[in-house]
């Protein structure tokens, strides 16, 4: 199985695939009223695992919060939801996409009487931008489009509706021959790519966009922000401006989809020597053995989908 067959997870109730529909009139189609995941579940030595599943779900009611919508259902209740949906597609590696969104009963702006609906849905899923792009590297564009200012749409929430600006940075990308774009913010600053964040590396030392750069806090950024401490690189967080990008030694983006993509041109503009660099194999070396179940999972972010796969995830192997 994979995406378009087996089964979805709808507010309470397993659902076969092709059954699982909304209506045409549902508040999410017309005004983009919905909050998501992207949590990734691995395939290790000792048994299938999710990747950063409570940190995930956080953010996740953090941004229904946000949007104020109020989730019935609680949030361990949420994470069994994720593992039954996993065990009943019987998937050992998957991409996870836990969905919160307003349903169909008016429609207008104000979506307060509209009902709060949940869903899980699962899906084999490989490197997003193409195996060869996590040692060769991807090249990239800085988009035309930019992010949104403070106070017109919360960067910190991972709403659908932000997510139409993240379309117009892909499709310019693609459209002018590139896999990717980077996005500034409205200040002409370094923010992120379309659903990336990014990392600057620079005589050493990792720079990435603080928070106040129109920024998602991802994930997987926190995890490189960790790892960085883990492995002695100094890292900080602060503005970047446009040109930095084009002096860097190494430059990355990272993202649960993406994980850990090197970058090796923008705007024509080779970065380094044009192959992943030292820096960026060291934290995609330790990022993978994390995942893969390699090395003792000491921030204890693998959470087991299987019983009887629990045992020994924290213990050296």
């Amino acid at each position: 199985m994979s995406f378009g067959s087996g089964k979805i997870w709808m507010n309470g109730q397993l659902v076969d695939w092709a059954d699982a529909n909304i209506h045409i009139a549902s508040h999410v189609i017309h005004y983009g009223s919905g909050v998501f995941e992207g949590i990734r579940c691995y395939d290790t030595p000792k048994g299938s695992v999710c990747f950063r599943m409570d940190a995930h779900l956080r953010r996740l009611y953090d941004s229904a919060r946000i949007y104020r919508m109020t989730l019935d259902i609680q949030p361990d209740a949420f994470r069994e939801a994720i593992i039954d949906t996993i065990r009943a597609n019987q998937y050992s590696a998957c991409y996870i996409r836990p969905l919160v969104y307003r349903g169909y009963r008016e429609l207008g702006v104000n979506p307060s009487e509209c009902p709060v609906e949940t869903a899980v849905i699962v899906w084999e899923w490989g490197a997003y931008l193409g195996e060869e792009a996590l040692e060769k590297g991807v090249d990239v564009q800085v988009s035309s489009w930019s992010r949104s200012s403070p106070n017109t749409f919360p960067a910190m929430a991972k709403s659908t509706a932000n997510y139409a600006n993240s379309q117009l940075i892909k499709m310019e990308a693609n459209l002018n021959g590139y896999s990717e774009a980077i996005a500034l913010d409205p200040a002409g600053l370094v923010s992120e790519g379309s659903g990336q964040n990014i990392f600057v590396i620079r005589d050493g030392t990792i720079f990435t966009p603080a928070m106040g750069g129109s920024v998602l806090p991802g994930i997987t950024r926190d995890v490189i922000l960790t790892l960085s401490q883990d492995l002695g690189i100094p890292i900080k967080e602060q503005p970047i401006p446009r040109e930095m990008l084009y002096i860097a030694d190494e430059v990355f983006f990272t993202g649960t989809a993406a994980e850990i993509s090197p970058i090796r041109s923008i705007d024509k503009i080779v970065i380094g020597n044009g192959n992943r660099g030292p820096v960026t194999a060291a934290l995609q070396r330790r990022f993978f053995d994390v995942v893969n179940g390699n090395i003792a999972d000491t921030h204890n972010w693998l959470s087991p989908v299987y019983e009887g796969s629990t045992e020994t995830l924290t213990q050296t192997t």
